[in-house]
Order: structure tokens, then C-alpha cells, then sequence
């Protein structure tokens, strides 16, 4: 008998829309898929590109990004500056041949649980689909130095050993 993969989602979500948005769901009982581990944020703003890449080189399938709409953001223009990044750190990421369904942002409002719970069903069932990221092999390669000739690129996101002086 095989074992079923099942996805590791990383959620970054945001304290005031999102993070509630999924204590509704709990609390409304709407059922979705567990796969999401949630870790709250201030903002969605405050998301660094790095936490992204540190999730999926750690082991996670997929990473999603979730603050408030556009123009609601509590810190004014946080949720602005995700989508700038967030645009950002797709195309580094297809460059690096990672799928650009691995990592998705998301609008929810406090009062959208549902919405949350269905995003995170639609990305648990898309990771299954493309089964899991091994991202040592995928963008690592073989040899460790980057697939697709990506050398220095991969160097450049990938953590340094520190030196004991």
C-alpha cells in the first residue's frame, strides 16, 4: 500500500484580516484541509522574501501569503508592498524552475473565513498535483551548485556555512 502525499503549507498571515480570517473558520467549523502550518504576521508587508525561500528550502511544499485587500491594509500600504514583492519573488523562482503554484498570496478579511479555508483546500490540492518540491534536487541539482547553470544565483539565496574565527 502507498502513502498519499500530502502537502506542508507555510502561511504567512496577517494578524489583523487573514490570521482571524482563519480563527473564523475554526470557529464557524468550517472544514478545510490541515496542510497549512500558520504563522502570524503584523502585516503581510513584513514578509520577507527570505522567510519564503528559508520555508521551502526547510522542507515546506508550498508557501501562502494572506493580508488584507488592497487599500485596507492597517499599516496603510503594507499589503502594496507584498504584491510588489510577491511579483518579484515568482519570476526569481520560475528562473530557479520552481512551479509558481508553490507559493500564493491571498486577500482574506477578517469575516472571510470561508475564502481562507477554500484557498487553502484549491493550494493543498494543486500541491498534491505536482507532488513534493525536493528543493536540494530542484535547484540544487545534483552536483549542489545550482540547476540550470544557476551558480551564483543559488549561492546568493542559499545559507553560508559560518566560519569559527
Amino acid at each position: 500500500m502507498t502513502e498519499s502525499f500530502e502537502p506542508v503549507i507555510v502561511g504567512f498571515l496577517c494578524n489583523w484580516c487573514s490570521y482571524r480570517a482563519a480563527d473564523l473558520a475554526g470557529t464557524a467549523r468550517i472544514h478545510y484541509a490541515p496542510n497549512m502550518r500558520p504563522i502570524r504576521v503584523m502585516c503581510s508587508g513584513r514578509v520577507d522574501p527570505q522567510f519564503v525561500l528559508k520555508a521551502l528550502r526547510e522542507g515546506a511544499d508550498g508557501v501562502m501569503i494572506a493580508g488584507c485587500h488592497p487599500g485596507e491594509c492597517h499599516y496603510v500600504n503594507g499589503n502594496i508592498k507584498t504584491l510588489r514583492r510577491y511579483h518579484l519573488l515568482k519570476r526569481m523562482l520560475k528562473q530557479l524552475g520552481v512551479e509558481e503554484e508553490r507559493v500564493q498570496l491571498v486577500w482574506a478579511s477578517a469575516s472571510e473565513g470561508k475564502q481562507l479555508a477554500e484557498a487553502v483546500d484549491r493550494m493543498t490540492e494543486q500541491l498534491r498535483a505536482l507532488g513534493p518540491l525536493r528543493w536540494p534536487e530542484r535547484v540544487l541539482g545534483e552536483d549542489g551548485r545550482g540547476a540550470n547553470g544557476h551558480e551564483a544565483f543559488v549561492s546568493a539565496i542559499e545559507p553560508r556555512e559560518e566560519v569559527a574565527a
